[in-house]
């Protein structure tokens, strides 16, 4: 009969080997990512170090714990334990961290709207895209529809008719401007950050969702390591009577 009770060790076990998995998934992600890193390298691209140090992390630790679990080994149970408290701390720090950032990228990105607007505007190849995203999203203009100036574009045209987003609303084109007469009322800022806000939701999600799985192994450790202390004591005392 083993040390640890047998259900919680195939539940333990199991969801490290999730981990294994997701840490060799990772690994090719990082493969990828460090050959593009290398290419972009000379236009000054992001580096990967923090990449490759959370998948070796994760691939690492999940091992640690599926040979602690095996082997019922209290010490590795006990430095798997240290390793998930020191993540959850580093989760929430990180969560909490993205959360506030996510606020102050709000703020400069309104604050900053007719600069990015000025981005799209004095580039010819950003023109198009920001055309199809008008249309595609029933918009006009980044932070107004002056930033197109005196000549609005096509894809600000706008009808009555419902579209994928609903029913849009629409308003004359400016005095004194070219174009079609009834253009998009909304303009596209709002759109552009919910692709930036649905990012930072996500790594919060992700980083507190962690944080949180982190505090679930730390409990089944300390349960593990609980169990093994009590069998070790009572076979102790069982040779202690037997002397």
């Amino acid at each position: 009969m083993g040390k640890i009770n047998g259900c919680l060790k195939c539940l333990f076990v199991f969801f490290n080997v999730l981990f294994v998995i997701l840490g060799c998934v990772m690994i090719y992600v990082a493969v990828q990512a460090t050959s593009a890193a290398i290419q972009m390298s000379a236009f000054g691209g992001p580096g990967v170090g923090w990449l490759w140090v959370i998948t070796i992390g994760i691939f690492g630790i999940s091992s640690l714990g599926i040979y602690a679990a095996c082997s019922e080994n209290s010490l590795f149970l006990k430095i798997f334990a240290g390793f998930m408290g020191v993540g959850m701390i580093i989760m929430l720090i990180f969560g909490t961290v993205t959360a506030v950032s996510r606020n102050t990228v709000k703020n400069q990105f309104e604050q900053n709207a007719k600069e990015i607007a000025d981005v799209f505007m004095n580039n010819e190849d950003l023109k198009p895209v920001l055309e199809g995203f008008q249309q595609l999203f029933q918009c006009c203009g980044v932070s107004s529809t002056d930033d197109w100036g005196t000549e609005i574009p096509q894809s600000c045209a706008c009808t009555y008719t419902d579209g994928p987003f609903g029913r849009p609303t629409c308003k004359a084109r400016p005095v004194g401007s070219t174009g079609p007469n009834q253009i998009y009322d909304k303009t596209c800022s709002s759109t552009i950050f919910g692709f930036i806000d649905l990012f930072f939701k996500i790594a919060i999600g992700i980083l507190f969702g962690f944080a949180i799985t982190a505090l679930m192994g730390l409990l089944i450790s300390f349960l593990m390591i609980h169990q093994v202390k009590r069998h070790d004591g009572m076979g102790g005392m069982s040779i202690a009577m037997k002397g």
